[in-house]
């Protein structure tokens, strides 16, 4: 893809790290820290074209009730103020443990999608990035797998009450985005995309290829479960088998996009085994579509990813090169100030380059599968269940 024009935003300050669930728990806010400080050090901020950081406001309970109870919101309020958690609502648990101001934390990730969304739809920037966001398990009535309010939902909610009439979502965590599309399952007007890890043997357990959305809209959800253990050239063999024809087929308004990079072979929480170089693929591929299918209307969120110094600032760094159009080479030395910030505040050895080494080509789908493949059947299956639902023909 030629180089990009397009103007672009990163909605950021750094008061988002406040969402906390305390020491030794995987969602570090470190890892939002260290990537803004490397795409800083790599002048994704500054000069001709760079990225511009625009501040996140905190959602008001009106914005964040377009999606969760109020029940709920007064729970997480007064867990957070001092009172008891509530394990039904999933507040207190052992994945969601209290932290301080919890739903001002919350609300806080909620406003900064939001204004990515306002800033794409009213035209201010053709792309836009909420790296804190893409909390895509939290559900209407609970907290849920580290995600206080779906900010994702809000955000795609928020799009649809002020004009857009289609709405893609494409989720390339390794968990399910099981928040999101749960929320959008009965809504046509919403397409949810999901390649994730099975959810046989990974949280939340759900997202099979059967699961193609509510009565009133069928082929609104798409879901590829992935074996364990798929790699790069599987997992693009995957996206561009599915993803594409359903986009362009869809034709959205505008295109979210949630790029959790637990999908990376040294995440410890997952069994997938991307590369850095594959998610860059991911990140490039999904910013082609948006251009291709949705008028170049694109809002990039983070999601999991919890190797915190070796894989999401180098990840979620590409990503904001690609938001701004001005992708960084993937054989990039890390910068030293960058490294050595590391070294002082956590004693340890950051990654020399922006690079794993991995290779990033593929075989198309279109010349043909092995059914006795894990990955071709899961892939194939996928597609058998919600082509046609689009009138598209499941076969390569």
């Amino acid at each position: 893809m030629p180089e990009c024009q397009t103007s672009a935003v990163a909605v950021f300050d750094d008061s988002l790290t406040r969402y906390n669930f305390g020491p030794g728990h995987p969602m570090s806010p470190l890892r939002v820290d260290l990537t803004m400080r490397l795409a800083d050090e790599l002048g994704l901020f500054s000069g001709p074209g760079a990225l511009q950081r625009v501040d996140a406001p905190v959602a008001d309970d009106e914005l964040v009730g377009t999606v969760h109870l109020v029940r709920l919101m007064n729970a997480v309020r007064e867990a957070g103020h001092g009172g008891a958690g509530d394990e039904r609502l999933g507040i207190g648990t052992e994945d969601n443990p209290i932290f301080d101001r919890m739903h001002e934390a919350g609300a806080h990730v909620v406003g900064a999608t939001v204004e990515a969304c306002r800033q794409v739809w009213q035209g201010d920037a053709g792309h836009a990035a909420s790296i804190a966001g893409g909390l895509h398990h939290a559900m209407p009535d609970r907290i849920s797998g580290f995600c206080v309010y779906n900010d994702v939902a809000v955000g795609i909610q928020w799009l649809l009450d002020h004009g857009a009439q289609r709405v893609a979502y494409v989720d390339v965590d390794a968990h399910h985005g099981d928040g999101v599309e749960r929320i959008f399952w009965d809504d046509p007007r919403v397409l949810t995309i999901s390649l994730h890890e099975t959810g046989q043997v990974l949280f939340p357990g759900t997202g099979f290829p059967a699961d193609t959305g509510g009565r009133q809209a069928e082929g609104s959800a798409a879901n590829v479960a992935l074996p364990p253990g798929t790699g790069d050239a599987g997992w693009l063999r995957a996206f561009h088998a599915v993803v594409p024809p359903l986009l362009e087929e869809f034709r959205p308004d505008v295109l979210v996009s949630q790029h959790g990079c637990d999908s990376h072979v040294e995440d410890p929480l997952t069994h997938l085994s991307l590369s850095v170089d594959g998610q860059r693929a991911g990140h490039a591929a999904v910013h082609q579509l948006a251009h291709e299918h949705a008028g170049g209307r694109w809002v990039a969120v983070g999601g999991g990813g919890y190797e915190l110094v070796g894989v999401v600032p180098r990840t979620w760094t590409h990503l904001l090169s690609e938001v701004a159009g001005r992708p960084l080479p993937s054989d990039l030395d890390v910068p030293t100030r960058w490294l050595d910030h590391v070294q002082q505040r956590l004693g340890l050895d950051g990654p020399k380059r922006m690079t794993d080494g991995g290779r990033t080509d593929y075989r198309p789908w279109s010349e043909g599968y092995d059914p006795e493949q894990w990955l071709d059947a899961a892939v194939h299956e996928a597609r058998l269940a919600v082509f046609p639902l689009h009138g598209l023909d499941p076969m390569p």
